[in-house]
């Protein structure tokens, strides 16, 4: 499997890569340079020549699968590597997938704003966030995973979201169920490799672009 994001921040493609990572498959990060010389690539040379229905980043190709939009690839991952929900449990890992990608696309639009609306943007979504922290550990309860018993794909959604969250605030992540779930997930194995390895790419990557008002430069942290 190939799995290309934007190289130096973490892109929508952070929940597949980090999928991958628990996994221990043999895949490649392609990644695309966030460089001008790495953007004509992609835009003049790579974009359109990769037999992609819906040229975008991130994609997956793996064999004759070629697959564009960030969920559509966490998902076939998911049911590559049996990471997919039971029978019984889609539907409420359906909900908690579509719940945390719409907060992160809330969170985004926040983090990209022009600097004058920023702050007025910020105190909105503070404001509302005990409320959603509250929601998703009443939703996850004693787990120990998203939906149950079972680690799958939708715990990796989560863990990226929450994750870059307790870098923006860590004031609401001191103590209680959401931190413990993160760290739970941060502690499986091959994770707990990733995250202690001098090539964890977390401790170098920017969570936003560069452009963002706020980027999460982790050297800034």
């Amino acid at each position: 499997a190939v799995v290309s994001t934007q190289s130096g921040h973490y892109g929508r493609g952070e929940p597949s890569r980090l999928l991958l990572r628990y996994t221990e498959a043999d895949w490649e990060d392609a990644v695309i340079p966030l460089t001008q010389e790495g953007m004509d690539h992609w835009f003049k040379e790579k974009k359109y020549n990769l037999g992609l229905d819906f040229p975008n980043l991130p994609y997956v190709i793996d064999g004759d699968i070629k697959l564009t939009q960030s969920v559509a690839v966490l998902r076939y991952l998911g049911r590559k590597f049996g990471l997919a929900p039971s029978e019984a449990d889609m539907g409420r890992a359906d909900v908690f997938e579509q719940v945390i990608s719409d907060l992160r696309v809330g969170f985004n639009k926040m983090c990209y704003s022009s600097p004058d609306k920023y702050e007025g943007l910020k105190t909105e979504f503070l404001e509302k966030l005990p409320k959603n922290l509250e929601e998703i550990a009443n939703f996850i309860g004693d787990g120990p995973y998203a939906v149950g018993e079972k680690l799958t794909y939708v715990d990796f959604l989560a863990l990226e979201y929450l994750d870059v969250i307790a870098t923006f605030t860590p004031d609401h992540f001191k103590s209680g169920s959401i931190p413990d779930y993160i760290q739970r997930m941060k502690d499986l194995p091959a994770l707990k490799k990733f995250y202690e390895s001098e090539d964890c790419t977390h401790k170098s990557y920017y969570i936003n672009g560069p452009m963002a008002t706020w980027n999460g430069n982790p050297k800034k942290e």
